[in-house]
């Protein structure tokens, strides 16, 4: 119910639905509080025995009330009611139940506890066998989930943005603003980040006053200061999910949430924020106690009572009752008072707690249960008098206060039992130039809140070389923290301690009991702290009483590992930008959009995109537009973008060394104006890629890779430089996207390039596999005489801003002298014919032997993999060694991934002697080609075996030959 007098927000009136009913909310209060006050308790069920469940806390670390909002496409589960806004239309619906809420037949699991306690699935559907996939999995998998996805394309938008600041101070509290006005006031750039929709923290929930007036008009002052400086950014509605390295941080902004459908606006925005310095000011989650059924709806924390009635006028009860350990439940209990609540009393377990004129105080004393299926109506308590019962439809409980320390431990480090706070509190430097203030070091007073802000700001600005102005603290409470550690009231009966994965003090218990006694072990055996608020009312609980069963202190027992993201972040948000695309990210090359336009169908290449062929009208099939794009760079000329081949800049005086020890052959003595090709492998002896460097000049080169190994030979790199040799002087960058580069092949490829660069090509001065600086209608660029089809050709780089303009130029002079563009089928007939490899022979389980390379292995250096290359098992002449294949009848398919007999043997596994790599049909030649690895391949050319693809029901004899069926000699490439 609504309480009038109280509450600061003034929303407007606003029609929500909840399971198809209609109420009246105010815009802007969470849907939590606008259930409570219209009296809605009940509000979903718990995930493994659908038991009835209600609103627990007021904040991000709910839970219980999750709920589905919006319908259809648009349909968003597992939304936390209580960070739900409401506006004009608010469509919810409660999870988990079937046919309905309140009448849910899978409450049928209740019944049957006793059989579904920790680890029943493990013991469960081990018998029979056979029930596994039939019985056992389609049922978990049924009933498995909380809210459940709509199956259609989701329509919304979302967005990713970036951010830079020298300060990022995440939470709004009153540590968090004094942290930030610090920082503001010295003139550094400095980002204000907070979960709720209004920042302020506690400040908005309490009745405490700063500067003689209430916590919320100081705040709201300091804000406006804040906002009025142009160094200060604030971010309302924006969590700090996680903490990565080298200053980033993870964070999701609530864009368009809050109000009805705009197209004009983003659900929500992921932002990625790099910090020089961060103060995290995360305040604390109060926990909850377990005791018998004290799960029901009408039991919440004592914090969330205070926060519903201060914050929003709304009463989460007519006759509120406090459970607790502390002095802090009992502010609770004054502000009920004040609001005209009745207090049916608090139950304090300490025999010190304070008096009250306004209402009992029961020392000593502890809940031992309570009543009421769908929302509570009595509960039953001792005390230092003796046993009662006591009818209450609201029990606040409070069993302390858990710091909010996850972000300090994304990076790895552990957080550190306290015996004085009885909690965990971070640990120094866990998060480089990541600082704790507040709540969330174990400062509870705001006093002392406020005190801690300005005084890590001030660090953090030193550390900056900044000063931090002089700032006077205002007056407030300082009263301490005091509390007597109570976790569990022991009992019959189930006492929870996960609400929503229904993980009760017995399941904690019987996991010690079968030797689970690690926290880790025990938190997947019970699945405790694995739901969507990953523990933060639980896992302090749980391990408390994971200590008492095995024998151990709390710090010896520990916790388990924070993980990123602090709270759940929707998918899409993480991949804005790629709605529709798939998982993978989508790579365009410069030339893309004119490949596009001439309609050639674009296929993966790794993560980029290449034209398969450009089709010409007349043209039926692709095969035709293939033949044709070989038959013009064998004839006259064509042009391929080669802009996706992985570019590795190096640089340093040691970078030929550091060559020759990548590369099984040697590189240090090439000159500048030169390219040659390698071979690198890795340290099992196998070949990771191949690929040519250039020297552009003293002690600087250019590698390129294969396309899709680009990125792991640039991570190999890192590896070796930091790892294997680390005294070396070389820098190592990828520039794979700072250049566009195009192949211009064929006996033209000169007569093309002369049309468009500055100084034409001298045959003389720039020989087969030279390099060099060129100048393309003034623009600065590199050409090097390199060929991946076997003709007379060249690569010509050119910044990346200059390649579509480039392109259309080769394209359209190509065209003038009978050629034109070619694709990705023609690129790989080409190379079929020559002999050359690509990913398909370097797949990883082939070595320089198999390939005919052996002579490229250096017996004159190391290398990575020199030992491993040289094992006698890798230099046996009965390995499957690299072949040619040609069909004895010609234009017979030869199939890729199709096994290689002897004639007569039968096509069972056991008898293969190979396999078919890449194949492709050769115009120039007139016959099907392909490369494949075959048993003694080298001393088999001119054997006749059979091929033999069951998939496709294919069989045929082909002819063995050498893996170069075109141009052996190699003339028309060096002519």
């Amino acid at each position: 119910m609504r309480v009038a007098g109280f509450g600061i927000h003034a929303g407007a009136a606003a029609r929500f639905r909840f399971d198809g009913q209609s109420f009246e909310g105010r815009e802007g209060e969470p849907l939590a509080a606008a259930l409570l006050a219209n009296d809605i308790r009940l509000v979903g069920r718990s995930f493994k025995y659908h038991r009835p469940r209600g609103i627990l806390t007021a904040g991000s670390e709910e839970p219980n009330a999750l709920v589905t909002t919006g319908d259809g496409a648009g349909a968003t589960p597992n939304v936390r009611a209580t960070v739900q806004e409401v506006w004009d239309g608010l469509e919810a619906r409660s999870q988990n139940a079937w046919p309905s809420l309140r009448a849910d037949v899978m409450a049928v699991n209740d019944l049957a506890w006793r059989f579904l306690g920790a680890g029943f699935y493990y013991k469960t559907f081990m018998w029979p066998r056979a029930f596994w996939e039939r019985v056992y999995e389609p049922i978990i998998r049924r009933a498995a989930g909380l809210g459940g996805l709509s199956g259609a394309h989701n329509p919304d938008r979302y967005e990713r943005a970036f951010a830079y600041c020298d300060l990022l101070v995440i939470g709004a509290g009153p540590a968090g603003l004094m942290a930030a006005l610090t920082a503001g006031r010295s003139g550094a750039r400095v980002i204000l980040a907070d979960e709720d929709a209004r920042m302020g923290g506690r400040c908005l929930s309490e009745r405490f006053e700063i500067c003689a007036g209430p916590a919320h008009v100081w705040a709201s002052g300091v804000l406006d200061e804040l906002a009025s400086l142009p160094n200060v950014t604030l971010m309302p509605r924006t969590t700090v999910t996680g903490v990565y390295d080298q200053g980033t941080y993870g964070a999701l902004e609530r864009v368009g949430l809050h109000r009805a459908a705009d197209p004009r606006l983003p659900l929500e925005c992921f932002w990625r924020i790099v910090a020089k310095r961060a103060v995290l000011c995360a305040g604390a989650i109060e926990r909850p106690v377990a005791f018998k059924d004290n799960d029901r709806p009408g039991v919440m924390t004592a914090s969330a009572v205070r926060g519903y009635l201060n914050r929003w006028g709304v009463a989460a009860g007519q006759s509120v009752t406090l459970f607790a350990n502390n002095d802090d439940a009992h502010r609770t209990a004054r502000d009920m008072v004040a609001a005209g609540i009745k207090v049916a009393g608090v139950i304090d377990s300490r025999d010190t707690a304070p008096d009250s004129r306004d209402y009992p105080v029961y020392r000593q004393g502890r809940v031992v249960g309570t009543r009421g299926r769908l929302g509570l109506t009595s509960i039953s308590i001792a005390h230092a008098g003796g046993v009662r019962d006591i009818r209450t439809d609201c029990l606040a409980m409070s069993g302390g206060w858990n710091p909010s320390v996850h972000l300090t431990c994304h990076l790895g480090a552990r957080p550190v039992w306290d015996p004085e706070t009885q909690a965990f509190l971070p640990a120094d430097g866990a998060v480089p130039g990541l600082a704790v203030a507040g709540a969330a070091r174990g400062v509870f007073s705001t006093a002392g809140c406020l005190a801690d802000g300005v005084a890590q700001a001030a660090s953090a600005l030193e550390a900056l070389g900044l000063a931090a102005p002089k700032i006077d603290l205002p007056d407030t409470e300082d009263d301490p923290y005091r509390l007597a550690a109570l976790w569990q009231v022991p009992g019959k009966g189930r006492a929870w301690l996960d609400f929503q994965n229904d993980v009760t003090v017995k399941d904690v218990v019987q996991a010690a009991a079968e030797n689970f006694r690690s926290v880790e072990h025990m938190k997947r055996y019970t699945t405790q702290g694995m739901a969507t608020d990953q523990g933060k009312n639980s896992n302090v609980a749980a391990l408390a009483v994971l200590a008492d069963a095995t024998g151990r202190g709390i710090a010896e027992t520990g916790t388990t590992t924070f993980r990123p993201p602090f709270s759940p972040v929707s998918i899409a948000a993480l991949g804005a930008g790629a709605q529709g695309k798939g998982f993978a990210p989508q790579r365009f090359t410069t030339s893309h959009a004119a490949s596009v336009e001439r309609g050639a169908p674009m296929i993966e290449a790794g993560l980029w995109y290449r034209p398969s062929y450009f089709p010409r009208a007349g043209e039926a099939t692709w095969r035709e537009a293939c033949d044709r794009e070989v038959g013009m760079v064998r004839g006259a000329v064509g042009v391929c973008d080669v802009s996706t081949l992985g570019k590795i800049d190096i640089k340093g005086p040691d970078a030929g060394a550091f060559l020759d020890f990548v590369y099984a052959n040697t590189f240090s003595k090439l000159k500048p104006g030169r390219v040659r090709y390698g071979l690198m492998l890795r340290e099992d002896g196998h070949v990771m890629d191949d690929g040519t460097t250039a020297c552009l000049g003293e002690g600087h080169y250019l590698m390129t890779t294969t396309t899709a190994a680009a990125g792991l030979v640039m991570r190999h790199l890192d590896y070796v430089a930091q790892v294997l040799r680390p005294e070396m002087d070389v820098q190592i960058a990828s520039v794979t996207e700072h250049w566009a580069q195009f192949a211009v092949a064929g006996p033209k490829s000169r007569e093309l390039l002369d049309s468009l660069l500055d100084a034409p090509v001298d045959p003389e001065a720039f020989p087969f596999m030279a390099c060099g600086p060129v100048s393309v209608t003034g623009v600065s660029g590199r050409l090097f005489r390199i060929s991946f089809s076997g003709e007379h050709a060249y690569e010509v780089a050119v910044p990346a801003r200059y390649g579509a303009a480039l392109w259309r130029l080769l394209v359209a002079q190509a065209e003038v002298l009978g050629g034109g563009a070619y694709g990705m089928e023609a690129l790989n007939v080409l190379r079929i014919e020559k002999g050359l490899l690509t990913h398909a022979e370097l797949h990883g389980r082939t070595t320089a032997f198999d390939m005919g390379l052996g002579g490229m292995l250096s017996k004159k250096k190391d290398f990575v993999g020199r030992a491993a290359a040289g094992r006698a098992g890798l230099l046996e002449d009965s390995r499957q060694q690299l072949v040619g294949l040609r069909p004895v009848e010609a234009g017979a398919p030869l199939p890729a991934g199709a096994h290689l007999f002897e004639k007569t043997a039968p096509a069972v596994r056991g008898n293969s002697h190979g396999y078919v790599t890449s194949t492709a049909h050769s115009p120039t030649l007139g016959t099907t080609l392909a490369l494949g690895f075959l048993a003694s391949g080298r001393a088999r050319h001119g054997e006749t075996i059979r091929l033999v693809d069951h998939m496709r029901g294919v069989e045929t004899l082909c002819e063995v030959t050498g893996p170069v069926a075109f141009d052996p000699e190699g003339g028309r490439a060096r002519g």
